[in-house]
Parts: C-alpha cells; sequence; structure tokens
C-alpha cells in the first residue's frame, strides 16, 4: 500500500485487518488551511466501501481501489448522509462495479438515494446487520449526528472499527493514516472554524449508544484514522457538544 497517485497525493492503507483508508489531499492553495477526503474500502467476500468522495474524484478512488482489488468486485457503496464528498461519485461506482448497490438507512434511500441512484439500494433499519463474508457490519441510524435527517454509521464487529463520517473533522492535508494522538482537539478547532454540528437534543444519546460498541478503531473521513478506548473519546465528544450547546 502507500501512494497510488503521485500528482494528487492519493493513497491506500490499511488501519485495521483488511479495511483500507483511501486518502486525498487537498493543499491550502485549493481549500484554506487543507484538507483531505477518505474513504474506506473493507476487502470481503462482498467488498463494501464507506464513501465515495466527490464525483470528480472518481478517477482517484477508482485507481485507489483497484490497488487492492477489482473494483467490477465492490458489492456495498455505503455512506452517512447525502452530501457530495460522502455519495457524489455514487453512480460512477454502481456502473463500474454492476454488482454494487446503494447501503444506507431507510429514510436515505426514502428522501435521497432510490432517485438519484441508477440502482435501488439496499437498506437496513436502525441495529440491523449485513454479513460481508466475514465481516459483519452493523447499522445506526443518527439524526442531525452532525449534521443530517437521515445520518447514520456503520460499524463493523470483527475488527470493531466505527465508520464514523464527520464526527471527528480535522483540518490539514498532512495527516498520519492512524493515530493514537488526540483528534478530539483538532475536530473541535474545525467545529470552531466551520460549525457543521446540529447541536441536536439526542446527540448524547447516540453517542453513548455507540459507545457501547467498544470500537477500537475510528475511520474518520477528514483526518487521520484513530485507534485507542473509542468508548471514551465519543463520551468526550458527548461533553463537548454538550458544552457548546446553543442556550434557549
Amino acid at each position: 500500500m502507500g501512494i497510488t497517485n503521485r500528482d494528487s497525493g492519493t493513497r491506500v492503507d490499511e488501519i485495521a485487518d483488511r479495511v483500507y483508508r483511501i486518502s486525498t489531499p487537498v493543499p491550502p492553495a485549493n481549500f484554506p488551511g487543507g484538507f483531505t477526503f477518505n474513504q474506506f474500502l473493507v476487502d470481503d467476500d462482498e467488498p463494501l466501501l464507506f464513501h465515495t468522495g466527490l464525483r470528480r474524484m472518481f478517477p482517484l478512488v477508482k485507481q485507489a481501489i483497484e490497488s487492492v482489488l477489482p473494483l467490477a468486485r465492490l458489492r456495498h457503496v455505503s455512506f452517512s448522509h447525502f452530501e457530495a464528498d460522502e455519495c457524489g461519485s455514487l453512480n460512477e461506482l454502481l456502473a463500474a462495479a454492476p454488482n454494487a448497490k446503494p447501503l444506507c438507512g431507510n429514510l436515505a434511500a426514502a428522501v435521497s438515494v432510490d432517485d438519484v441512484a441508477d440502482r435501488p439500494a439496499r437498506t437496513l433499519q436502525d441495529g440491523e446487520s449485513l454479513a460481508t463474508g466475514r465481516n459483519t457490519v452493523r447499522f445506526f441510524h443518527t439524526p442531525h449526528l452532525p449534521h443530517a435527517w437521515e445520518c447514520g454509521y456503520l460499524f463493523e464487529a470483527r475488527t470493531q472499527t466505527l465508520f464514523c463520517g464527520d464526527l471527528y473533522t480535522q483540518g490539514g492535508h498532512e495527516h498520519v493514516p492512524l493515530t493514537q494522538a488526540d483528534i478530539l482537539g483538532p475536530s473541535e478547532n474545525a467545529l470552531g472554524q466551520f460549525d457543521y454540528f446540529a447541536y441536536a437534543p439526542r446527540s448524547r444519546a447516540h453517542l453513548e449508544r455507540l459507545a457501547e460498541l467498544r470500537p477500537r478503531t475510528l475511520a474518520c473521513m477528514h483526518g487521520s484514522s484513530w485507534q485507542g478506548d473509542g468508548a471514551g473519546l465519543l463520551r468526550a465528544l458527548a461533553d463537548s457538544l454538550e458544552s457548546r450547546r446553543p442556550s434557549p
């Protein structure tokens, strides 16, 4: 693994057993302060991709996937919520992988995905699991955490990996693939800059439910992925959000 496109700096790194982080850096000249867009590929009997990347990133993501497995093998294309960096190249992926389907919650399919996608979604109810081979992913509906009514996350049980989308967004474009260092502080800085959390009344309850899974690896969409006491870090995020909640 490593750099798959030298012009863009796109790279692939294994962050858990057969779970690969695809990351494309965007330098400060193109995004204030720099940024990264990450996708996660689970190599299994039925390979799964979490996040597609922006539509214009499709050639880079395709090249990165094919450094691990043939793109035509892809079976599931999942994402946290309906937004360009989450699922912008969904239809390009479906065209290249004839047996793949979108994988999302019932609400996401109803309000967006089944209208936009070229193939109907495989939907999951809150708490429902799907076996992809030796791995099993479970869907958790987390509306407005951090944003979007249909927002939800996948947890892979064997590797204890939580695909946590935007929860720990870190600015900058130079990040190690996997870290045990603090990511809450940098994500708090990003939150202060972009204010992208909804501060919904059930945010703590949703985070506590995710913490009860005791994830070992947090697969973050922007910045480094993280390894350690995931339950503690999720509860720390809940505390931080409560301290930031606007007064009524």
